[in-house]
């Protein structure tokens, strides 16, 4: 698949203010400071279209972009921010789980994981989360190329062998490098088939 267009709609606080045109689409979720705004811009080949920061937690609302005029991209507030209130924590969590179970034109969750780490109780919780509700999800280990030696291959060969604990079925798992541009292909092949 080819990017030939991506622009930004809207940035929104419920799920339901979202344009709705039944159009397929795809949204992208982590951990705080994954990665998720630095890949989004290499899938889209435009390092302006998302917004990114090294402050953990930047992205506060559901943000909305079109592209090719044919399906919409969605970025996700973060999970697992250390840095905002118990009462904004909670408006976030009821943002994105309002938005995973009830958005009818959800094709697919990319479930962002950070490569550089052991297996986190969080991403393994949310992971579970989204099994449990049946959405369709497909792991993206990001940063591959932060770390040198085979640390990335035995971090996503542990976060899979957790996984296999209670997934009958692994799903799908892409690696990716938002600076070297790593992943770009696969996943957007993945949505393309998606889309067929």
């Amino acid at each position: 698949m080819e990017v030939k267009s991506a622009r930004f709609l809207k940035s929104f606080g419920e799920y339901s203010q979202m344009q709705n045109e039944l159009k397929p689409e795809f949204a992208f979720i982590g951990r705080s400071n994954v990665g998720k705004s630095s890949l989004i811009n290499m899938l889209c080949n435009n390092k302006y279209l998302a917004k990114t920061s090294s402050t953990p937690g930047k992205t506060k609302l559901i943000n909305q972009f079109l592209i090719n005029e044919k399906w919409y991209l969605v970025d996700l507030p973060g999970y697992g921010y250390a840095r905002v209130s118990k009462g904004d924590k909670k408006v976030f969590d009821s943002l994105i789980t309002n938005y995973i179970i009830n958005r009818e034109n959800l094709f697919c969750l990319f479930v962002l994981i950070d490569s550089r780490l052991e297996p986190q109780k969080i991403d393994l919780e949310f992971i579970t989360k989204c099994g449990e509700s049946g959405i369709p999800i497909c792991l993206v280990f990001t940063k591959i190329d932060k770390d040198k030696g085979k640390f990335v291959t035995q971090n996503v060969e542990a976060m899979l062998n957790e996984l296999k604990k209670t997934w009958e079925n692994l799903p799908t798992h892409l690696l990716s490098s938002a600076e070297k541009g790593d992943g770009r292909k696969e996943i957007l092949k993945f949505i393309s088939n998606a889309l067929k």
